[in-house]
């Protein structure tokens, strides 16, 4: 399959936002990293707002877009209401944040929905991808990646903001470290399902396309081959361990703008990495291209 470079940067940005919101509210559940509340909140939303324009790039009538909004079951109105039920409590969670006597604090319920929203985004995002009809695909281990995206790259920018803005980043470090390690593990194990997808198409009997008879057939077992150096060294190595490490180091030196920079470069790599892993392995059940 075709490279969909704005439905790559899409999820990418979309997870980042919902983890950098997810992380704040969580931290400000438990009174911390009240300076960085707002700066985080604008970041969350920037990313949200960039994420939505790239995804029209994706197609070639946008204005079609809503012909798909009328069907409950559509993976794309699934996204829909849940980036609108993110937007309403990300406005109330500003609001809340405003009228507080220190300009920084939201009633707990509603952080806990913030984080909330913010899970249920992404993995409404994430299973629209999910199909059948392409083997590499059909995974719930596929979700389980993006949320980790949402995991290390949330915490580690929220630890970045906070060392800018001058929070106690004694709080930052426990979810950067946890959530790092939570994205290098499902990095791995959605890297190995990846691998082992050659052996999920269906035979057909064919040597060619019948529809396209000048067109050969795509080989599962070479079109696998040729993705594991980027899925292992670019996805797993730079995207997962790399991360783990500099949120370690991170967490141990107390340097979050240092490390917290290093890991975000990482994630955002190993990210894009494994999404043109994704793509390149995107191919029909039946081989036929």
């Amino acid at each position: 399959m075709e490279l969909q470079w704005p439905l790559i940067l899409f999820t990418t940005l979309v997870a980042w936002s919902a983890g950098l919101f997810g992380t704040q509210a969580l931290l400000a559940a438990g009174g911390h990293a009240k300076r960085s509340q707002l700066p985080a909140w604008v970041a969350s939303a920037a990313l949200l707002a960039v994420g939505g324009v790239a995804v029209f790039f994706h197609l070639e009538h946008w204005e079609r877009i809503f012909n798909g909004f009328g069907h409950l079951s559509s993976g794309i109105t699934q996204e829909l209401v849940a980036i609108v039920v993110l937007a309403v409590v990300a406005i109330a969670y500003l609001a809340a944040m405003r009228r507080s006597d220190d300009g920084a604090t939201a009633p707990k319920w509603l952080c806990w929905a913030a984080v909330a929203a913010c899970a249920v985004l992404v993995a409404a995002m994430a299973h629209s991808y999910t199909m059948a009809a392409r083997p590499a695909w059909d995974s719930a281990l596929w979700i389980l990646y993006v949320l980790g995206n949402a995991c290390v790259l949330g915490p580690c920018t929220m630890a970045l903001v906070m060392a800018v803005r001058g929070d106690d980043l004694a709080p930052a470090g426990l979810p950067a470290l946890v959530g790092a390690a939570l994205a290098a593990v499902t990095a791995i194990a959605f890297a190995a399902f990846l691998q082992a997808s050659g052996g999920s198409f269906a035979e057909v009997g064919y040597y060619f396309d019948p529809t396209h008879p000048t067109a050969g057939m795509a080989d599962a077992a070479s079109a696998v081959a040729a993705q594991a150096p980027l899925l292992w060294i670019g996805a797993v190595a730079v995207g997962g361990i790399l991360p783990l490490a500099a949120a370690l180091m991170g967490r141990r030196s107390g340097n979050w703008k240092l490390w917290g920079a290093a890991a975000i470069a990482c994630a955002l790599a190993g990210a894009v990495c494994l999404r043109v892993v994704f793509y390149e392995l995107g191919l029909s059940v039946f081989m036929f291209y």
